[in-house]
């Protein structure tokens, strides 16, 4: 962004600042018990509309949710699943952002880990052993 008087100085943000890319993007969720859930595959954002023209002291952009979904098949062929078809974990769930990201709820009642407890349910419980916990 520039001024008449040139470019203007970075201004100061509170909090983390995270690249969506490096930090969160296929990250690996856990709940707060440390089971998984998901992996991280998109992000919601909310902040200035597009097209609009931004006014100087406006906030910048934040992460409203963690959307995650059937999305394999898209990233081979292209294009973008519906949004209808994402399934959001709000931002204010997530307690810690590292090496994954751990939700401070539960991850029982979320629609996200569906697929974590099928694989676990239908598959892995069928492997000789599988039942047992290695901890």
């Amino acid at each position: 962004m520039t001024s008449p008087s040139g470019p203007l100085p970075p201004t100061r943000v509170s909090g983390r600042i995270l690249d969506a890319q490096l930090h969160l993007m296929d990250r690996q969720v856990l709940d707060h018990d440390g089971v998984p859930v998901t992996t991280v595959d998109d992000l919601e954002v909310g902040g200035p509309d597009l097209g609009v023209e931004i006014p100087a002291g406006t906030a910048p952009p934040a992460i409203t949710a963690l959307l995650t979904g059937a999305v394999l098949g898209t990233r081979i062929f292209g294009g973008r699943p519906p949004s209808s078809r994402l399934i959001r974990i709000p931002w204010k769930d997530v307690a810690e952002v590292g090496v994954v990201v751990r939700l401070g709820v539960s991850g029982e009642p979320l629609d996200a880990g569906w697929v974590e407890r099928w694989v676990r349910d239908k598959i892995i419980a069928r492997i000789p052993g599988g039942r047992h916990d290695p901890r």
